[in-house]
């Protein structure tokens, strides 16, 4: 039996974009030839690969089976044509990139310029989405993602760490004042996640080793971005990564407070599928992005905060050392004539 490698990379591609449509609009071929040919295909081996519906398209046992089998051939095949036209070393080609949705406000758009000025012969896609995407499945070259990754066969490197630290609006700390001890957030609002809408625990290490307090929020918000914006208006003591509230704690429209403590670094990572020979392309928007945070312009917040511990540890020190000073007499001396 002689199946056509076209007909078997169009279904692939039609996975991986979810619909005829989306695939059509990306191959810039009509929805309807592809059905066709995909129904010829589905003629040819005698098994349902796909079930449809006007609403969405899933595939059968038989046809999950075979997307697994075909899709790392042919994206090996694809790598193999593109390795050949990077001969010359100049990245090219288009990438597909999934990324949380907050990604561009927590990192530049204006990377993405200067990316491509000096990557003219590359293309670049933005999934965004919080869902954990199928780097196979969706055709997905390279994914940012942060927090603890799960042991998988995707090949991970991280990119920066951020500490999460404490932080509130002088607007907020003038209302309801600056807690001096971890036990205090117990008395203040807090913003947390959705997760946990009637109470939450904060760990965080500090001068004792790890502490754990018990707050009860008052704003839950899903969103890191949320939060912060949250934060920013007065609306209670957030937990954020000092990388994401970097600007505001420059322009001091947010407070550090408790610098004592804080929690444990939050990583970025680029992931992505192993392969014998990563795409040009690839590395160079790992590097990029690499060099952009290993440089400090996304993470300028933790060094505001180490200016911030070393201010407040300069002025612990000067006033130890004016409360040992011996007091200084105060008195009028009498001019000698």
């Amino acid at each position: 039996m002689m199946v056509d490698l076209n007909d078997i990379s169009l279904f692939v591609h039609v996975v991986r974009a979810g619909s005829f449509a989306a695939a059509g609009r990306r191959l810039a071929m009509p929805s309807n030839t592809i059905s066709r040919r995909l129904q010829a295909l589905e003629a040819e081996l005698g098994v349902r690969l796909l079930q449809r519906s006007t609403r969405q398209l899933n595939m059968t046992a038989a046809g999950r089976e075979f997307f697994e089998r075909c899709a790392p051939g042919l994206e090996d095949i694809e790598h193999a044509s593109a390795s050949l036209t990077e001969s010359s070393g100049e990245p090219s080609g288009s990438l597909r990139i999934a990324a949380p949705v907050d990604f561009f406000d927590n990192f530049s758009i204006e990377w993405m310029h200067e990316f491509m000025r000096l990557y003219p012969k590359v293309q670049l896609e933005f999934v965004l989405s919080d869902g954990r995407a199928d780097l196979i499945a969706e055709g997905i070259d390279l994914a940012f993602r942060g927090g603890n990754l799960p042991d998988s066969s995707l090949v991970a490197r991280k990119l920066v760490d951020s500490h999460r630290g404490l932080v509130a609006s002088p607007r907020y700390l003038e209302l309801f004042g600056t807690p001096h001890t971890l036990a205090d957030l117990a008395g203040h609002a807090c913003l947390a996640t959705s997760q946990a809408p009637h109470h939450t625990t904060w760990k965080l290490e500090g001068p004792q080793g790890l502490e754990s307090v018990r707050v009860n929020p008052r704003l839950c918000v899903n969103t890191a971005q949320g939060q912060l914006r949250a934060a920013r208006a007065g609306l209670g003591i957030a937990l954020l990564p000092t990388m994401l509230a970097s600007e505001d704690l420059r322009n001091g429209t947010l407070m550090h407070i408790l610098p004592d403590y804080q929690r444990d670094p939050m990583g970025l990572y680029a992931v992505y599928v192993h392969r014998r020979q990563l795409p040009t392309a690839v590395s160079a928007l790992i590097e990029f992005f690499a060099d952009k945070l290993e440089r400090g312009i996304a993470d300028k917040g933790e060094q505001i905060c180490q200016e911030h511990f070393a201010r407040e540890e300069a002025a612990k020190a000067g006033a130890e050392k004016a409360a040992s000073a011996p007091p200084r007499r105060v008195g009028v001396e009498k001019a000698v004539v």
